[in-house]
């Protein structure tokens, strides 16, 4: 089956139109079809919508976000002791097409909604944050250093932390665009994390994105800047041959990032919302991955008990050859 190239039409609402990054856009996209929507909804939320056929031609819709600006942060994810604790959405959807994302078990379609009113995310976060310190995520349901050059979201956030040190900012990748940001000064509190995982496991489940030596070298470049970088290992995935899959891993992050300049290391096992690995599952019925048993108690799912406490015990005990204890944050599986 062939498919119309990534971004051949972009749904732009009418309200999108009076916005400077809807020009640079459509400007970087002069051959696409541009059709004016009143809502992004209309298109993203559309029934019967086929989602392994959309990946395959991803195209852009442009909106504007009038509220819900910033949420609390999910469970699911580690808050580096932060009591508050937040993420924030300017664009829905990613690039890549990760087999274990739970972005597919959460959305209807895999295209990308990008909202071109950046200012008011920014200006919202000032207002929230002004009463004290926080821990900010930026791109949660998106990779938004990998789109950079196309939205230019990243640099505005890095100003933001500039004019409030006491907001932690992340901003978590699988990108090895690092050069897109690489000119701006870097900052103690704004943090690149990169999400680091096996070739293997690159090659069969990560779908479109960088290389392992690829990330690594964009790290490496990043901490020879002065960039403050949390590497996440995370999700761990009992693969086949994993033991090995990971031992390799670490010995190659090892010769290619300087490990004792890291502010710390996530480690975390595959966990999910229940109801989103279903859909997961509905929507990619061929995935080896998917198909494992998995465990579900109180809503979330993962693998049981026991593969938990092998696969995670097994990853620190070797990752502790490399780096002191102190460096490590094991990551809650719930």
């Amino acid at each position: 089956m062939s498919f119309l190239p990534h971004f051949s039409h972009l749904y732009i609402e009418e309200e999108a139109w009076r916005h400077q990054m809807t020009d640079s856009v459509t400007e970087r996209f002069p051959r696409a079809q541009k059709v004016s929507i009143q809502n992004y909804k209309e298109i993203f939320n559309r029934p019967r919508q086929r989602w392994d056929h959309q990946r395959e031609s991803l195209k852009l819709i442009l909106a504007v976000r009038n509220d819900a600006f910033l949420y609390p942060g999910s469970s699911f994810v580690p808050n580096f002791a932060h009591e508050r604790f937040y993420y924030t959405t300017p664009i829905l959807n990613c690039l890549y097409a990760c087999e274990y994302c739970y972005l597919q078990g959460m959305f209807p379609s895999p295209n990308l909604v990008v909202f071109v009113n950046s200012e008011d995310f920014i200006a919202a976060a000032h207002q929230e944050f002004i009463s004290g310190p926080a821990y900010l995520c930026i791109s949660y349901d998106t990779d938004l250093l990998a789109l950079e050059e196309l939205f230019g979201y990243c640099k505005p956030w890095i100003e933001f932390a500039a004019k409030n040190p006491h907001v932690t900012v992340e901003l978590r990748t699988k990108s090895a665009n690092f050069r897109a940001i690489s000119h701006i000064p870097p900052l103690p509190n704004f943090i690149l994390a990169w999400t680091l995982s096996p070739t293997e496991v690159i090659s069969q489940f990560e779908h479109r994105t960088p290389s392992l030596e690829a990330r690594c070298r964009s790290i490496r470049e990043a901490q020879e800047l002065g960039w403050s970088v949390r590497l996440c290992f995370d999700p761990l995935l009992l693969v086949p041959d994993w033991r090995s899959s990971y031992s390799d891993m670490l010995r190659t992050v090892a010769a290619l990032v300087d490990l004792s300049a890291l502010c710390d290391i996530s480690v975390g096992i595959f966990r999910i919302n229940g109801t989103y690995l279903r859909n997961m599952q509905e929507k990619n019925p061929s995935s080896s991955l998917l198909a494992h048993r998995y465990t579900v108690e109180n809503g979330g799912a993962s693998y049981s008990l026991a593969e938990r406490q092998e696969l995670q015990s097994f990853f620190i005990e070797h990752l502790r050859r490399y780096v002191s204890e102190d460096k490590i944050c094991p990551v809650p599986w719930q």
